[in-house]
């Protein structure tokens, strides 16, 4: 950001960073922004917009379920093409990447146009150096599971939000040491950061042991700091559950589902959560397959089912 004053995009990229989407929109009309914060303005304004419309719908009425499908989907559906529609061909580097980004996530059948257009943009020596562009192309190759691409884009850091995505990618490599690391730089630069503390706090939990109380602690504080938001009760909860207080961490998980009822992760980890309490973990799943059928827990379920009958088969 040029000049040495205050940052005017502080309080928009933090509410960003905690998962406060919509405080993200509500609060962009920031005055007197120069040239390139008007464009990183924009950039988590439309990232924020995906961010709200990148979920299918989750259903609580079975008797409504077909309209409610249609209808959210529409509505979710429309953030992304929101997005898509308002960043045209002029648009600076960072918003042709979130526009791709947006591509990427409103069909499966959009997936390889949009990877294909963001590796010509990655390939062009001019703009592919791109701290942005490159960060979403690291989101994508994440979201395809393949990591070794995304490092490539996204290993040399340069901005917090770079070292942040390699720390979540490594930690999904079980390269924990690695991801040490790369919270060692951002440490350096800020150790106070959000993001430094968020990193912090998913390497904890990667670690797990006595660090998932350092992690706890962590979002304890964003709670006290800062609008509470899916985000960080989800985090709050995942730690409980590591420590077994598994009665504290449902009460947080239903709180983040009255927030959003059709966030994937806390869908998920509401299964999970039901299943340590002995209780009816059936819906959330169901709802989890409909909202996100990708979902890590939705295969894995899906592959439990297809060996159970597999096994059921070869006994009868």
């Amino acid at each position: 950001m040029a000049g040495s004053g205050p940052d005017p995009l502080f309080g928009l990229r933090n509410n960003f960073y905690i998962g406060a989407y919509q405080a993200a929109i509500n609060n962009s009309d920031v005055p007197n922004l120069s040239q390139d914060d008007a464009v990183e303005r924009d950039t988590l304004v439309y990232r924020s917009y995906i961010a709200l419309g990148s979920h299918q719908v989750s259903l609580f009425f079975s008797s409504f379920s077909l309209f409610i499908v249609f209808f959210c989907k529409f509505i979710l559906c429309f953030r992304l093409q929101l997005v898509i529609s308002e960043i045209d061909a002029s648009a600076a580097t960072p918003l042709q990447a979130v526009k791709l980004l947006a591509l990427y996530l409103t069909n499966p059948d959009n997936k390889e146009t949009a990877i294909a257009s963001l590796r010509e943009l990655l390939g062009d020596p001019a703009i592919g150096s791109n701290p942005i562009l490159r960060l979403i192309a690291g989101i994508v190759f994440m979201h395809e599971q393949d990591y070794n691409e995304a490092l490539k884009h996204t290993n040399a850091g340069g901005t917090m939000e770079l070292h942040a995505l390699n720390v979540q990618i490594l930690i999904k490599m079980h390269r924990s040491d690695y991801a040490e690391k790369q919270l060692r730089i951002m440490q350096q630069v800020d150790e106070d950061h959000t993001l430094t503390q968020l990193a912090m706090a998913w390497l904890n939990l990667a670690v797990g042991g006595s660090k998932i109380q350092e992690a706890y602690l962590i979002f304890q504080d964003f709670s006290e700091k800062y609008q509470m938001t899916s985000l960080i009760l989800n985090g709050k909860a995942v730690c409980c559950m590591h420590m077994g207080n598994f009665d504290e961490a449902e009460t947080l998980l239903l709180e983040a589902l009255n927030k959003d009822a059709k966030d994937p992760e806390t869908l998920a980890n509401l299964v999970v959560c039901s299943l340590h309490l002995g209780k009816p973990s059936a819906r959330y799943l169901n709802q989890l397959k409909l909202s996100n059928p990708d979902h890590i827990l939705v295969k894995r379920a899906a592959s439990a089912e297809e060996s159970f009958d597999r096994a059921v088969q070869t006994v009868a």
